[in-house]
């Protein structure tokens, strides 16, 4: 038995691992959709309300992470019946000529060891290196959330983290200087590619979603107040949460291409 091998098996067994803790987590969240449901179903009924299509996305999400899963399960039963002496106890495998092939064969598939969805969506992580993205800088345990634009430098495929930079100066009992954080996946937001107006969500009015304020490299809360848009690229007029001047909420126009879904269970 190779260390190739061994190395070929643990791998497999580490991408079990990982499937399994973010299938744990994909049902937290569905568990926590079927509670808001279940205590307000007047909900599902309101304009603007999204509860039942956040609901599909991880049902969809825990059924793609359930069948790699199974690819990866399947893949180390081959790798280890492949191990297993044939013969009788004590009689070692004879492998004439296939020293060979097994090298050629591990080798075409070092880049299918990961299942094609896994591997896809970490290539479209790693693909936002130098893109400004939505980063949430603070821990899930804190009072609440804060959302910055910042530069994504590098996407860690093996521990699945970004490394980012704040590119706006900090204030100065924070060093004042630029600040770099390592974030999980679930702390990163992808903003719409600006000169591709499909790739943005079309939000309806009432809509809440988390939006960069004005003249500013923080998101927070809004809601959606102008009519339907005519076409994708057309901006957005907000009403900002805790934005009030005299006695009443202005208005600001955000572009679309710096207006995302609000994140579930978010603090402000």
């Amino acid at each position: 038995m190779s260390s190739p091998e061994i190395a070929g098996i643990l791998e497999h067994s580490k991408e079990l691992d990982r499937l399994r803790k973010e299938q744990e987590d994909v049902l937290v969240e569905i568990n926590k959709m079927h509670k808001k449901l279940q205590a307000t179903p007047e909900l599902v009924e309101k304009s603007g309300d999204n509860s039942l299509s956040k609901l599909r996305h991880l049902y969809t999400l825990a059924k793609d992470l359930s069948e790699n899963e199974v690819t990866v399960s399947n893949l180390l039963l081959s790798q280890l019946d492949a191990l297993l002496p044939s013969g009788p106890p004590g009689q070692p495998r004879r492998r004439i000529g296939s020293d060979q092939k097994r090298k050629r064969m591990k080798t075409d598939s070092e880049i299918s060891r990961i299942p094609t969805n896994v591997r896809s969506q970490l290539e479209a992580y790693a693909s936002l290196k130098g893109e400004q993205v939505a980063a949430k800088v603070t821990p899930d345990d804190a009072d609440k959330d804060e959302w910055f634009v910042v530069k994504v430098l590098h996407f860690d495929k093996e521990t699945r983290e970004f490394e980012v930079l704040d590119e706006e100066p900090g204030d100065d009992d924070e060093g004042g200087g630029q600040r770099k954080y390592k974030l999980p996946v679930s702390s990163i937001i992808p903003f719409p590619k600006r000169n591709d107006p499909s790739s943005a969500t079309d939000f309806p009015p009432r809509s809440q979603v988390l939006a960069v304020y004005p003249g500013t490299t923080a998101l927070y809360k809004a809601t959606v107040v102008n009519g339907h848009r005519k076409r994708k690229l057309e901006d957005y007029i907000l009403e900002f949460d805790d934005d009030e001047e005299e006695g009443a909420l202005p208005q600001r126009v955000v572009p679309f291409h710096k207006v995302v879904a609000l994140p579930d269970g978010h603090r402000q």
